[in-house]
């Protein structure tokens, strides 16, 4: 479902002269408005009215910030901008998922999905375009990476989702936008979306502090997961730092041999190295990791992966998330039968290893990362 380009857009000359506010602190948006003049004394209060209006409200115009000084709106306005990624396209399947193609400043464009579920609304986000690890099965390694997203273009997805979705909160006095707490319809951020988080490191976590920062976003820390591909010496810095998010990593294979061919990092990192990495994160943190496994029929799906997993996890906190393959144009292998998603689990089952079939969800808008922006390119 197409959308018509906002007519209201600011001309890209412009755009290009201006400095994007979003996503940045409490800092570094004091520095930004000191360079107009603002007093030392000001700062604090004129940053606080900034923070509300960006993160709490979702304010696209600085016209609409009415408890500011319209002559400091105007000044705001011809230093920096409001912007947000625009919407390309938008995708619309018959279980209530929904994807977006968004396009950035620079004309590049990432994808991001909501995925809506009985106790829960899940917001799929990207943290690059393009990918450099090339899954085999991930249509987003069939493209190339082109750069990092900055940490504004992280958080400007989920308000990007928020407008789509109707799901401002309804704490913000006087906004007609918003609907309570129990109504929320994001509920659930993972970074999962196009690209690996933990090769945009720096730029990835000051986006999820903006995320569950409760005076921000605020979403609740337990429901953010940040997923990685098992860049081990992020999830070794990972550890130290004061983020009480989930960790999720993409493993898909027990063994180092067919682990080689799923997911090419594990050449660079093998699964000796992942795993002393995720124990000593689990050790640090006192958190649970969790373990993402794409079943791919007659490839790793044999109840002999399942030992070979449950011999990898021994003695680690941990929950193991199953899936069927989600098929993309890339990659020739099917999803799993329901009897060999039973013999794999079964392993599972009699290790007393924790696990949930997770439902898969949008197929009919192809909802595997980067398939959308794959079609937008080949149009």
């Amino acid at each position: 479902m197409p959308l018509a380009p906002a007519t209201s857009a600011t001309p890209k000359a412009r755009l290009e002269r201006r400095e994007p506010l979003l996503g940045l602190d409490r800092a570094s948006l004091g520095e930004r408005i000191g360079r107009l003049g603002v007093p030392e004394r000001q700062s604090r209060m004129r940053v606080g009215q900034l923070w509300n209006w960006l993160y709490v409200r979702g304010a696209t115009d600085f016209a609409a910030m009415t408890n500011i000084a319209k002559e400091f709106r105007g000044e705001l306005g011809q230093r920096f901008t409001l912007g947000r990624p625009e919407i390309v396209t938008e995708q619309v399947s018959v279980d209530g998922t929904r994807k977006w193609l968004l396009r950035l400043d620079d004309g590049r464009e990432v994808e991001t999905v909501y995925i809506p579920e009985e106790d829960r609304g899940t917001l799929c986000i990207s943290s690059q375009v393009g990918c450099t690890l090339t899954c085999s099965f991930c249509h987003t390694g069939t493209q190339r990476l082109v750069r990092n997203l900055t940490p504004g273009e992280i958080v400007g997805q989920i308000m990007i989702a928020r407008d789509r979705l109707g799901d401002w909160p309804g704490t913000v006095a006087n906004d007609p936008r918003g609907i309570p707490e129990t109504m929320r319809k994001i509920t659930n951020v993972v970074l999962m979306g196009m690209g690996e988080p933990l090769l945009n490191y720096e730029n990835t976590l000051a986006a999820v502090r903006r995320l569950i920062d409760q005076r921000a976003v605020g979403i609740a820390p337990g429901r953010v997961t940040l997923s990685t591909a098992g860049i081990a010496p992020g999830i070794e810095r990972l550890a130290h730092e004061d983020l009480p998010i989930k960790l999720a990593i993409s493993l898909h294979a027990a063994t180092d041999d067919l682990r080689d061919r799923l997911v090419p990092i594990n050449r660079r990192y093998p699964l000796d190295d992942l795993f002393a990495a995720t124990r000593r994160y689990a050790s640090t943190t006192q958190r649970r990791v969790m373990f993402e496994w794409a079943l791919i029929g007659g490839v790793n799906d044999t109840p002999e992966q399942a030992q070979a997993l449950v011999e990898r996890l021994d003695g680690l906190p941990t929950h193991v998330n199953l899936i069927r393959l989600n098929p993309t144009p890339s990659y020739d292998g099917r999803p799993s039968k329901s009897n060999a998603i039973d013999a794999f689990a079964a392993v599972l089952d009699r290790a007393g290893m924790p696990h949930t079939m997770r439902q898969r969800r949008g197929a009919a808008i192809e909802a595997g990362c980067g398939q959308l922006r794959s079609r937008a390119k080949e149009g």
